[in-house]
């Protein structure tokens, strides 16, 4: 079943709970043309399976390379982990022109705003609400990731998860074709654009 694929459908926890209260920031990248490298990020959290339990997966995607910028694994879906995985990401490539996430808790919360806003250039951008194709890029790649590796190599626990994780998200930057970017790899058109 795992080889084909075929599982069966069940009701699954919900990474994406909304605070009523919270703000909600516009929807920035409807009609918008993706031209470069580091203008648009996509970040989400989403549920892992494992054999004795979950834990939860954070990514942030160069929407015009398809590059995974920034990624974690957690037992819990905190605000500051959420920040400190963008943080590594800023650190390392820079800062995008706008980054969209959904209107849950983690991209709601003072902690998550204050840090985007604290950098001045970013433009914050929210999916509307029940609009997870509003984030499409990287609920793709969370699709991607579970289906190639981690439901074919069931993780016993965090460590082997992280393993895994790290196994398949550097074969997806250096080596995967796309053909949404001319069958290369998302490194290549990255660093083509980004440099």
């Amino acid at each position: 079943m795992k080889i084909m694929r075929i599982k069966t459908i069940y009701c699954k926890p919900r990474t994406t709970v909304i605070d009523p209260a919270a703000y909600k920031y516009p929807y920035l990248l409807r009609g918008l043309d993706i031209t470069r490298a580091n203008q648009v990020w996509q970040i989400d959290i989403s549920y892992v399976p494992m054999a004795g339990g979950f834990m939860y997966l954070v990514a942030n995607i160069d929407v015009y390379s398809r590059f995974i910028v920034g990624w974690d694994i957690s037992n819990s879906m905190q605000a500051g982990w959420v920040v400190e995985t963008l943080k590594g990401a800023i650190s390392r490539y820079g800062s995008p022109r706008i980054i969209n996430s959904d209107q849950g808790t983690q991209f709601t919360s003072g902690e998550y705003i204050g840090y985007l806003k604290g950098l001045k250039t970013v433009q914050i951008s929210m999916d509307g609400k029940g609009r997870a194709t509003d984030n499409a890029h990287i609920e793709r790649f969370f699709r991607t990731i579970k289906h190639d590796k981690i439901y074919l190599h069931m993780p016993e626990n965090g460590q082997e998860l992280f393993t895994l994780c790290n196994e398949f998200i550097e074969f997806y930057n250096t080596r995967r074709g796309h053909s949404s970017i001319e069958g290369l790899p998302p490194v290549q058109k990255y660093i083509r654009q980004a440099a």
